[in-house]
């Protein structure tokens, strides 16, 4: 049965991934909640299990050529440094504190989106 739960939330962490939304948003809550997974290790699970879902889908959305690569360059140099430190920040974040960021990072998020989202309703 255990092995049940990690397919589903594979399926869904490769949906979600593959539309570009960020599979790891429901990735992570995921692994803890039905694969009773700690929070460091659903993070580092989400972090290898991007890496193919990453390959696949910029290969389909570059050949939809829906990648300005001139584009992505910095947001890569920016990103890889940013992930340095916050690895290391993680790192010494306890499990429980680590967390509560993570879950509040997802509530500013969906705050973000549903304000965008009035706002583009607004413009109709």
């Amino acid at each position: 049965m255990e092995y049940f739960w990690f397919i589903v939330v594979g399926i869904v962490g490769g949906l979600i991934g593959g539309m570009g939304m960020g599979g790891g948003t429901l990735l992570i809550p995921l692994l803890g909640i039905f694969c009773s997974v700690s929070q460091h290790t659903a993070q580092a699970i989400n972090l290898i299990a991007f890496i193919p879902m990453a390959i696949v889908a910029i290969i389909i959305h570059a050949k939809n050529k829906l990648i300005k690569f001139n584009k992505v360059l910095l947001i890569i140099l920016v990103g890889v440094i940013t992930c340095i430190v916050g690895c290391h920040v993680a790192k010494i974040m306890s499990g429980d504190l680590l967390k509560r960021c993570f879950g509040g990072f997802l509530i500013l998020l969906s705050i973000f989106q549903f304000i965008q989202q009035i706002k583009v309703e607004e413009k109709k």
